[in-house]
């Protein structure tokens, strides 16, 4: 019989602070991050909200285009793996660190448009891949004219419409 196994991992949260990018003496870049992850929950013995905190290092490899959009506070999804690797510190002893290589990374909400990048920022291949943020995309509304909807007053927009 066949074994089977999955490493995959996906996060939404925040990042810590700026990304930073470096590069391998192969000139391949790997970009790191901090992202936080909360969960929040109901005391059963004391009625109070709770909430927990986890810290993830992020890894993105051969994608230094993106690392200037993923400053700290921002949102993003991840999609990747867990991988843990080992090393010796300076004093002979073994430690080991668990990052998330990411895969899949889309930046969400909290966008200025000036910080949307254009699509040529995004020629990046699958193992390194970036989505624009979701409002990047959106039309521009327009103001609708008097013969498109003659009930409607001047100036109301899809947008003010609750559905």
């Amino acid at each position: 019989m066949a074994s089977r196994s999955v490493n995959k991992v996906i996060l939404l949260g925040n990042l810590g602070k700026d990304a930073e990018t470096r590069f391998t003496p192969n000139n391949v870049s790997r970009t790191t991050f901090p992202l936080a992850t909360a969960r929040r929950w109901k005391d059963q013995q004391t009625g109070e909200w709770r909430e927990e905190t986890d810290w993830h290092n992020v890894v993105l490899w051969r994608s230094e285009n993106i690392a200037n959009y993923l400053t700290k506070g921002k949102q993003v999804y991840v999609e990747g793996r867990i991988q843990t690797r080992s090393y010796e510190d300076k004093d002979g002893q073994k430690r080991y660190v668990t990052e998330i290589v990411a895969d899949d990374i889309i930046l969400l909400g909290g966008a200025r448009e000036a910080d949307v990048p254009a699509a040529a920022d995004y020629d990046q291949p699958r193992g390194g891949m970036a989505s624009a943020p979701r409002n990047a995309a959106r039309p521009q509304p327009r103001t609708p004219s008097a013969e498109d909807e003659p009930g409607l007053p001047h100036g109301v927009t899809d947008d003010d419409v609750p559905f």
